[in-house]
């Protein structure tokens, strides 16, 4: 085991010499004995030929030179556009997920000891040739006993020695740059490389992406707008998953899209309803959705419909998340900043001791100049990434499923527009918010949080449904019983419950003694 991090560790050393890895961590600021004990290792004495590549660009091939495991981690590293300089992220966002595919006698043998059986015996088919291969796992085709088509996903063999040896050496590499440098400090290295540990893990196990997948599709059960693959559950294992085959054509082809005449603008205008309507009404979104994960099916291209892949990277937001996150968005549409600070105060992502005016200030200093172009050409994703960036100023931690949202809101309307130029990101999500929110704040939608969180007094619960069953299932109208002045006060207990805004606290009995009073009194036959 010694020996074979041994080579690792030699590997990783060419590879940092080959492509001046070195001189990346020199043009930081360290202290100057490290930068003596930099200037004078040996293969920086020797004749070097000047490489025509920026630093991006040396990373990247250096990631690439390393291996699938390496490849993820740029991968991942990509989406930290809020910790990184632009033009490496940028870079780093050009690493493709295809490595030589594993032998599939290999695939075979772990088909059939996940699953305990012959490939024979499983399949009326089995493609020895693999469909894809990517950093940790690989596609074979294959036809089920009862005739459907499928496709097999394999882990790839052998990968967890070494994720640890690699994930061992990006450790000691993240602790010494943080030891080293203000700057790295900054940037916050060894939080990136615990990120992408937990996430690589979570890739290795195929039974969280079949339940991932199964719970998008039924969230987007016959719907119009996305096609989600049937998971064949009694197939599935840890390390093997098999689901049902899809046919279309890679969002990325523009001239096949074209051929089949795919409503282009309809197709950019979908792409982003999707992502609002996972963010907003379900808390669960696909946050890997880069081209080669979407395809867009070529049933009905006058209504085009995507078809969605590889759900093993998710996000969810709280309730918390979802309003300030909404609420920020629609005011940064009316560029309220002073109500753009407060909120990201009230909501703690920034400590409460921030000066709201100064806040405020930097926030319009950001913007200000992005409003001044017309709103076709503003890029929303980028909007919220410098809003990350200097809300950072401000102390801010940004949390791992706001990290997952930028990623996924940066890839959807990079993609969005390179279907659709005209795109107009702004103008396509903003009525969307809004009815979101008028949605969340509706009568019916306050008796349903009322009657989910009033459980614990049975009164209030039964009164909560009962008025839900009535306005689901009005009844034919019949005389009132209640006097006008007593519909009148039902109506001043309402507005009462409402002003003390406690509807959410268990602990507001006044609150909900006047709002189950209001109730009875308004609706009470």
């Amino acid at each position: 085991m010694k020996l074979l991090a041994t080579r690792r560790l030699l590997r990783i050393l060419r590879v940092v010499i080959r492509y001046r890895l070195d001189d990346l961590l020199l043009a930081l600021p360290l202290p100057w004995p490290l930068r003596l004990l930099g200037a004078l290792l040996p293969w920086r004495w020797l004749p070097r030929k000047p490489l025509a590549l920026s630093r991006g660009e040396r990373l990247r091939l250096a990631l690439e030179d390393l291996g699938p495991i390496f490849i993820k981690f740029g991968q991942l590293l990509s989406t930290r556009r809020d910790l990184l300089p632009l033009d490496i992220a940028d870079e780093l966002a050009r690493l493709q997920d295809q490595v030589p595919p594993f032998p599939p006698a290999q695939a075979i043998a772990r088909i059939e000891q996940q699953l305990g059986a012959p490939v024979s015996q499983l399949f009326a088919r089995f493609d020895e040739q693999p469909l894809a291969s990517a950093s940790v796992a690989q596609v074979h085709a294959a036809q089920l006993k009862s005739g459907e088509e499928v496709v097999v996903k394999v882990i790839r063999p052998g990968l967890k020695p070494i994720i640890r040896q690699d994930l061992a050496w990006l450790f000691l590499l993240a602790r010494s740059a943080e030891r080293l440098s203000a700057d790295a400090r900054r940037l916050r290295p060894l939080e990136v490389v615990e990120d992408y540990e937990k996430t690589i893990y979570d890739e290795l196990d195929l039974l969280r992406e079949a339940a991932n997948a199964s719970q998008l599709r039924r969230n987007f059960e016959a719907s119009p707008l996305i096609y989600v693959p049937q998971i064949h559950w009694p197939l599935c294992r840890h390390k093997v998953l098999v689901m049902e085959r899809i046919y279309g054509i890679p969002v990325t082809d523009l001239n096949a899209l074209a051929a089949q005449r795919t409503d282009m603008k309809k197709l950019a205008e979908r792409g982003v309803e999707i992502f609002f309507t996972q963010v907003f009404r379900d808390s669960f979104f696909h946050a890997d959705m880069h081209p080669g994960n979407i395809f867009v099916s070529t049933r009905t291209p006058w209504e085009p419909q995507y078809i969605a892949i590889d759900c093993g990277i998710v996000g969810s937001l709280t309730a918390e998340d979802q309003d300030y996150l909404a609420r920020n968005l629609l005011a940064f549409f009316k560029r309220d900043y002073r109500k753009v600070a407060q909120l990201h105060i009230d909501s703690g992502w920034v400590p409460a001791h921030t000066r709201v005016n100064e806040f405020e200030a930097a926030i319009r200093t950001v913007c200000e100049p992005i409003f001044e172009r017309p709103l076709k050409d503003i890029s929303f994703g980028q909007l919220l990434l410098r809003l990350f960036q200097t809300a950072r100023r401000f102390n801010m931690e940004v949390q791992p499923q706001l990290v997952l949202l930028q990623k996924t809101l940066l890839n959807i309307e990079g993609l969005g527009r390179q279907l659709y130029p005209d795109l107009d990101l702004w103008s396509t999500a903003q009525p969307f918010l809004e009815r979101w929110m008028r949605e969340r704040i509706s009568p019916l939608q306050l008796l349903r949080n009322l009657q989910n969180q009033a459980e614990q007094v049975p009164q209030l619960s039964q009164m909560a449904r009962q008025t839900l069953d009535r306005l689901n299932h009005p009844q034919p109208a019949a005389p009132l019983r209640a006097s006008w002045p007593g519909r009148l006060i039902g109506a001043a207990l309402l507005l009462g419950a409402a002003s003390q805004g406690l509807l959410l606290s268990m602990a507001a009995w006044p609150a909900w003694l006047m709002l189950g009073g209001g109730l009875w009194l308004l609706l009470r036959r």
